[in-house]
């Protein structure tokens, strides 16, 4: 059993003491109506006060519950937030990317932290990340879109077990309750998309990465070794995207 309130106190006092070392005093989170989003900005809500912003940045493939929840979470929890509409942004574009979902996708998340890195600017604060540690196990993210940020407090929390956390925080029902979607284009779900559930990639990625076990313990455990292939390659391709530019090493002469 977690100790969520526990795990609150330390994720709290974890955005106090980095923002602190910014010298800023505000923060900037990117509000999507999912899951991940809403646990970060109550947790920023309950950390820094009024010193704030989400950012709704919906597009033409943002589903309407989208804005509608995140707005409700905002209301709920007293958070100040603005619109930013991404639509033109993606049309200006778009005709260059052939329909491809997967990389209108991509760009629509990477003009998002565009827009999120202009507001910290303008508002002389700093962008919390929103990524959870199943997405960035798993590289299911956009390198330079949503997984940029200057400090992430939920990078250690699994998929599945925020479900939790959430109803431990008072996050909405609306939010809690729908199936987890990088909202990037219409009827996209993650699950889906992955295909597996959070609970199972997750209680087989616990095993993997926490408790270093290999494919034939974890299959023997009753797992699915088609499963555990898949999430072993995903860790392995996707590796580059949580460390910075490799930048030559020059021996001088």
């Amino acid at each position: 059993m977690i100790n969520w309130n526990d795990i609150e106190k330390q994720l709290i006092e974890f955005l106090k003491n980095q923002l602190s070392k910014t010298g800023l005093s505000k923060v900037t989170v990117g509000l999507s109506g999912g899951l991940d989003s809403a646990v970060v900005a109550v947790l920023c809500k309950k950390a820094f006060k009024e010193n704030i912003k989400c950012v709704l940045m919906p597009s033409q493939f943002s589903s309407k519950s989208s804005v509608e929840d995140a707005k409700k979470l905002c209301e709920t929890f007293s958070i100040d937030y603005e619109i930013v509409d991404i639509t033109p942004m993606i049309n200006a574009y778009i005709d260059k990317m052939d329909n491809d979902k997967l990389r209108i996708g991509n760009y629509s998340a990477r003009v998002r932290m565009s827009v999120l890195y202009d507001i910290s600017s303008r508002d002389s604060s700093i962008v919390v990340g929103t990524s959870n540690k199943s997405e960035l196990l798993l590289g299911y993210g956009t390198i330079f879109g949503d997984i940029a940020c200057a400090i992430n407090p939920i990078g250690e929390i699994y998929k599945s077990d925020e479900f939790e956390f959430a109803k431990y925080l008072n996050v909405i029902d609306e939010i809690i309750n729908k199936k987890p979607s990088a909202d990037l284009w219409e009827n996209q779900t993650d699950e889906e998309e992955l295909g597996y559930t959070y609970k199972q990639m997750d209680d087989a990625l616990k095993l993997l990465v926490d408790e270093k076990k290999t494919k034939e313990e974890i299959v023997s455990l009753g797992h699915d070794d088609k499963l555990v292939d898949m999430l072993k390659y995903r860790i392995k391709a996707n590796e580059f995207k949580g460390k910075l530019p490799i930048i030559a090493n020059i021996k001088w002469s």
